[in-house]
């Protein structure tokens, strides 16, 4: 059991945790995160694999309280160092006065209302680029109003961060809103660390490294074709590649001196995670024609370029939208699409991390969450804010049990003692 000692782990509470990107990111920064919110018990039960001895409420925001969040996990009456989360928000159309009445907006409501309620230091809420468009900032000023009249205030500075500059291989660009308590500094956005080759502006960023490539992030993790056993289930003993810095730093071969994360038990040798996809014969001939960087015509699939980074992983709809599959991106060399681990290596998930057995469960997964490493870029800025020095704790943690990433929803709804169709009530917009 971790018990956080307050002066090296400050607490942190996640309001919507998906299969846990940004808790991990927190995590790393420092943060022990002891409760966490989350609607899909899908999502839950991964949550609870990867962090096994932290809370996760499997259940709504609107439906939980801050005291609840308090007496039910290892809070009490401990003060909380950052809440964070990113509440999807639909209404957008519906922008003035009456804002928050909108139900497809109550999600942000609820927000403010439990960091309101855990009165913690600092927050950070997360979201989509396209809150920052056109009318939709009216949005944003509602939110910040919010705030100021509980007595909390936001950088109005506020900032889009592109993952790709914080040392993901990925395009993802993703809006962050900081605040603190009236009393507090205000935190700052985290300084660019990586660059992608498209930009750099002639003498401007050249002394910033360029962020990882496509090839840094999965070129030494083992073919999945030579391994029929992954038709089958999700994971194998299989022989890794030399890795890249970055894939030696997602498969814990090095100790990275700012990852203040809990180690965590597993064997390094099995490739998890990595499910195979059936291809037809005709799929397979398209993919082989279709040039790196390019669009495959026919399934629109986007073909990864190794030597640029990844466009936006998208995570599809959800069963009560269509469960659309998004577009998955197809291997660079490989005639086939990836798989949901090159998904979590190109997003920043350390190899440890598990997600659901199926492909469709572990790509929402993926698709959903904030990239570890831009979340712990943001996390970090926090940690510098609150003046604590981080620290590595010695132990190491196990993982959970397996069976709750091979859950199906009505077993994961039963597990958790909630109604199989209460993820229905969760509706995602992500606007372009």
């Amino acid at each position: 059991m971790i018990h956080s000692n307050k002066k090296e782990r400050p607490i942190a509470v996640d309001l919507f945790a998906g299969a846990g990107g940004m808790t991990l990111g927190f995590e790393q920064a420092g943060f022990d995160v002891l409760a966490s919110v989350e609607i899909d018990p899908i999502h839950c039960a991964t949550h609870e694999f990867n962090f096994p001895v932290w809370n996760i409420f499997c259940k709504s925001v609107v439906d939980i309280t801050g005291a609840e969040i308090r007496r039910a996990s290892s809070i009490g009456d401990r003060e909380i160092d950052v809440v964070f989360g990113g509440p999807p928000c639909q209404g957008f159309s519906l922008i003035g006065k009456r804002v928050f009445d909108d139900p497809r907006n109550s999600l942000v409501k609820d927000f403010i209302r439990l960091v309101i309620e855990l009165q913690p230091k600092y927050f950070v809420l997360e979201n989509v680029k396209g809150m920052t468009l056109g009318k939709h900032r009216e949005f944003i000023s509602i939110i910040i109003n919010e705030f100021e009249q509980t007595g909390y205030k936001v950088r109005k500075d506020y900032k889009v961060l592109n993952a790709a500059e914080y040392g993901v291989p990925q395009n993802r660009e993703r809006l962050f809103l900081l605040g603190c308590r009236q009393d507090l500094e205000l935190p700052h956005y985290p300084e660019q660390i990586t660059r992608t080759a498209k930009s750099n502006k002639a003498g401007l960023n050249n002394q910033i490294p360029l962020s990882p490539t496509v090839w840094d992030a999965i070129g030494d993790l083992p073919e999945v074709e030579d391994y029929i056993e992954l038709f089958e289930k999700d994971s194998v003993i299989a022989d890794f590649g030399k890795p890249s810095d970055y894939g030696r730093q997602l498969r814990g071969l090095c100790s990275c001196d700012n990852d203040y994360s809990y180690a965590r038990k597993y064997d390094s040798r099995i490739l998890t995670s990595s499910l195979r996809t059936k291809h037809t014969l005709e799929s397979i001939k398209r993919f082989e024609s279709t040039p790196v960087g390019k669009t495959e015509p026919v399934s629109r699939f986007h073909k990864l370029n190794p030597q640029g980074i990844c466009n936006t992983l998208r995570a599809g709809t959800a069963s009560n939208r269509g469960a659309f599959t998004s577009a998955r991106p197809i291997h660079p060399f490989t005639p086939r699409c990836i798989t949901v681990r090159e998904a979590a290596r190109l997003h920043s998930y350390p190899d440890w991390f598990r997600f659901h057995v199926t492909k469709w469960h572990g790509f929402r997964q993926i698709g959903n969450s904030v990239p570890p490493l831009l979340a712990k870029a943001v996390a970090s800025e926090i940690i510098k804010a609150l003046g604590v020095n981080p620290s590595k704790p010695g132990m190491i943690q196990e993982l959970g049990n397996e069976n709750l990433l091979m859950f199906d929803m009505s077993q994961a709804a039963r597990y958790y003692g909630v109604e199989p169709h209460f993820i229905e009530r969760r509706k995602r917009n992500y606007l372009k």
